[in-house]
């Protein structure tokens, strides 16, 4: 049998059945990421012959399909939120991308050199790829399409938080590449990456993010209805703006998941009634329901051929910490002093789902130099994304149902009083 052949008809099922999966889970407590997670487990254990998904051995492709995956949810992502860009409106995104995740990226790093004895250059790396939330699978705590008319704050912040973080987290995985390298060499590090890695990067994914985004928008809304410019409706210009925005920042060396991220909503601020966004995000979505497929079937294929044989008990104890403590406490800590419901915070705080743009972040790495405890990373990683993906996909619905339900009800109470 043609392994080739195979492969892609199996894709080809998978990726048909999102068609009907996500609807037909849509009222149980079961996520449909854990679903295609366990029928990737379940078709490596049986005698198909299909190629080894290590991605240790194959780290380029892992670099490159889940770069993909995360620019495409991240054009996404930045469609389908409403709320004007500044500091009132985003304080808390803000502050998850920077208190929260540095709390978690040096919480992580300590628990790496100190309980599991890892090399500080990966153990700051651990942190790194662990810290940012993911875009990709975190679809049921985040807001709906542009359609949608409710952004309520828990659903806004996951959704903010989750677009920011995948560029913001970039500088630190740098950090660990450079440490790294320099532990070998004994040149000096800290200025050049302060200068380029952290502050010219970002500051040219924003700006060239901005500058194609606010051009965008003039072409598509702006131009037609000032001149004879013909006008634009074909959806799959979203991926096109993706892929130039993310293209033209990296020949800058800029962080072009940030310049993504900030192309989309710059675009979806302008007409923001207009439904060519929706159809825009819709064709996106499609897109990155499609990648998402496909790299759960590899996961999960990934988990029963050795990729958890180097976990120790003392690297799952660490994953278990981080997904119940660690990310909670510091979510809470990162919100002190923001006047919000306290189950609104607890829910922010827990929902901090981690997923392919961690695996993307560790295979580059990985991709730019040698760390000796490389399988030890991709099984600790592993087996947080695993446990997230169970633990955050079998609560998901249940607790966004409750939360609507309480906010209905002191809406509800707060309309009789003023009766």
């Amino acid at each position: 049998m043609d392994s080739y052949i195979l492969v892609l008809t199996l894709v080809g099922i998978a990726a048909m059945s999102m068609a009907w999966v996500p609807k037909l889970l849509e009222n149980s407590f079961i996520s449909y990421p854990v679903i295609f997670v366990a029928a990737g487990a379940i078709l490596y254990m049986l005698p198909l012959n299909l190629p080894l998904p290590d991605p240790v051995w194959h780290e380029k492709y892992v670099v490159h399909l889940t770069e993909l995956s995360v620019i495409i949810s991240l054009m996404g992502t930045g469609l389908k939120i409403r709320r004007r860009f500044n500091w009132k409106n985003w304080q808390i995104p803000f502050r998850l991308v920077s208190i929260t995740m540095l709390l978690c990226i040096a919480a992580l790093a300590f628990l790496g050199w100190w309980a599991l004895g890892l090399a500080p250059a990966a153990a700051l790396l651990l942190g790194a790829v662990l810290a940012p939330t993911d875009p990709v699978l975190a679809e049921q705590v985040q807001v709906g399409p542009p359609h949608d008319a409710e952004e309520d704050e828990v659903r806004f912040s996951l959704t903010a938080e989750a677009g920011l973080n995948d560029g913001m987290a970039f500088p630190f995985t740098w950090l660990a590449v450079v440490v790294a390298v320099a532990a070998g060499t004994a040149e000096s590090w800290l200025g050049d990456w302060l200068l380029r890695d952290l502050l010219y990067r970002i500051f040219a994914g924003a700006a060239v993010g901005f500058l194609i985004g606010r051009g965008l928008a003039y072409l598509l809304f702006e131009l037609p209805r000032k001149s004879g410019f013909p006008e634009a409706r074909d959806a799959f210009l979203a991926l096109s703006a993706t892929l130039v925005s993310y293209g033209l920042t990296e020949l800058v060396h800029g962080y072009g998941f940030i310049a993504v991220f900030i192309t989309a909503i710059t675009m979806s601020s302008f007409e923001a009634e207009d439904k060519y966004h929706t159809e825009m995000h819709d064709f996106v979505n499609q897109i990155e329901r499609i990648l998402m497929v496909t790299l759960l079937l590899i996961f999960g294929g990934s988990l029963v051929t050795g990729l958890l044989n180097y976990l120790t008990w003392q690297g799952a104890l660490i994953g278990l910490v981080f997904l119940f403590v660690i990310r909670p406490v510091a979510g809470l800590i990162g919100m002190w002093g923001i006047k919000l419901p306290r189950r609104e915070k607890i829910a922010i705080s827990f929902f901090g789902i981690r997923g392919i743009g961690s695996f993307f972040y560790l295979s580059f790495a990985l991709a730019k130099i040698d760390f000796a405890d490389a399988n030890e990373l991709w099984a600790i990683v592993s087996f947080i994304v695993m446990v997230s993906i169970l633990l955050h996909g079998l609560t998901a619905n249940r607790v966004m149902g409750l939360l609507d339900e309480k906010r209905e009800q002191a809406e509800a109470s707060s309309e009789s009083v003023l009766d």
